[in-house]
């Protein structure tokens, strides 16, 4: 199963009620928040509304994997270990797991993580916050780009 990473990238003044409604839906409530939502068609329609202030793209098993390591957290704000994978899942690493979440084997939610991602700010900035991503600038799909972004932001 395909998976999108998707990261929110402005802010919240001046926001049309609908996109502010699916931004809601899509628990990207502030900057630098990133989800991932699976490849539907109901997800994709979302997207494509909010396209204009997330950027989106296919997110790889080495990067999962790291978000989960450095960015996912527990009740309680804490981090995520291998142990804790172990005794979970009963896979041996987070590694692991990761690549069974985008083989459709294991899901997220098996985790019992906080379902965002906080990120940082990126480090070398953003191109263009204004300009879609053909256009030379960060908004909208990326596809495996997005990665980049996200090594960028972790």
């Amino acid at each position: 199963m395909k998976y999108y990473a998707v990261v929110r990238l402005r802010g919240q003044h001046d926001i049309h009620i609908r996109i502010r409604d699916t931004l809601k839906m899509l628990r990207l409530h502030k900057k630098y928040h990133c989800v991932l939502v699976p490849e539907n068609d109901s997800y994709l329609g979302m997207l494509q509304k909010v396209k204009d202030y997330v950027a989106y793209g296919e997110i790889n098993a080495e990067m999962l994997a790291e978000l989960i390591r450095n960015r996912g957290r527990l009740a309680g704000n804490r981090r995520v270990s291998d142990e804790y994978v172990k005794e979970k899942t009963g896979y041996k690493s987070i590694e692991e797991f990761a690549k069974a979440v985008l083989e459709g084997k294991a899901k997220l939610s098996d985790l019992e993580i906080k379902p965002v991602f906080r990120l940082h700010p990126p480090r070398g900035g953003l191109r263009n916050i204004k300009w879609h991503f053909k256009a030379g600038g960060e908004l909208g799909y990326q596809g495996e780009n997005i990665n980049s972004l996200l090594y960028k932001m972790r």
